[in-house]
């Protein structure tokens, strides 16, 4: 059979030990490796490491490399896969398709607070993330939760489409798979350096999820205090008060030397935040009078 893997990150890593702890190693022909700056771990080396201890053929994605498999899985994968007609390319998607096509779909989706999230495995296609889907998984959301508990949960659903594709190609040599319904499409759109900046002007429950979502393998939600870059990693929205003078941004209320901000609804603690320049924590605020931009 052989198949080739295109992998990175959390999600790439689950999937190849999946693969091994059921013996599909030998139906594996070799591991494309990806890094990516943008994330704090992208789990290359323990991806690489792990090819090494099981002896499989590795390359890096900026080597040069020849595939031969005539079916191809992308876990992942940011980059451009130029494959001759006569092999097939399967990517693994965070969502489910149609709905977030593009790019951050999970985060993106967690930040909109949708019920459920998902994995959808679908055949590539010249215009992203519209080619013809093989199966998809998903599962229910209860928030709050952050970003890496939304992805060790859905790294299982990545295990069990990628068993049931191996051993569907394995048993059958094809796979079907059914067109996307248009009418029901949506995108998501990257991300850079703006889109994780806390807008204090959406609700407290909103900027709650994006700074879960935000956080960890991931840069961090970030705001300005007293012209210094912080970046926040654990707020929990409280009760509302009636304000007069409603500015967000400002502290209203103190506890234990931790602030509570105003937000356009809503009111936000903020639990646990560094300084970028130092990596300290600003707690315990000595000034109550603070606004947060």
């Amino acid at each position: 059979m052989g198949i080739t893997l295109f992998l990175m990150s959390k999600k790439g890593l689950a999937v190849l030990n999946c693969l091994i702890e059921n013996a599909y190693l030998k139906d594996i022909d070799a591991v494309i490796v990806g890094t990516d700056k943008n994330v704090i771990n992208d789990y290359s080396e323990e991806i690489v490491e792990l090819c090494k201890k099981e002896k499989l053929t590795f390359y890096y994605r900026t080597e040069n490399f020849t595939v031969k498999s005539a079916y191809n899985i992308a876990v992942s994968w940011r980059w451009l896969i130029d494959l001759p007609d006569n092999k097939k390319l399967i990517v693994l998607h965070d969502s489910i398709l149609p709905k977030y096509r593009g790019f951050a779909p999970l985060v993106n989706a967690l930040k909109n607070g949708e019920q459920y999230i998902g994995v959808t495995a679908l055949f590539a296609s010249e215009a992203y993330d519209t080619g013809d889907i093989i199966c998809n998984e998903k599962i229910e959301v209860q928030y709050p939760i952050t970003i890496a508990d939304a992805i060790s949960k859905i790294s299982t659903l990545y295990q069990r489409i990628v068993l049931d594709i191996f051993k569907e190609i394995k048993e059958n040599s094809s796979l079907e798979a059914t067109a996307q319904d248009e009418s029901k499409a949506s995108y998501s759109l990257w991300l850079d350096e703006q889109d994780y900046k806390i807008d204090w002007k959406k609700e407290a429950s909103y900027i709650e999820r994006f700074v879960n979502a935000t956080g960890y393998p991931y840069k961090g939600a970030q705001t300005t205090l007293k012209n210094e870059s912080i970046t926040v990693k654990k707020v929990k929205e409280i009760q509302d008060v009636e304000i007069e003078n409603r500015d967000v941004g400002k502290t209203i209320f103190l506890k234990e030397g931790k602030p509570v901000v105003v937000c356009e609804k809503g009111l936000l603690l903020i639990e646990e935040a560094s300084y970028n320049s130092t990596n300290k924590s600003i707690f315990p605020l000595k000034v109550f009078r603070n606004r947060f931009e």
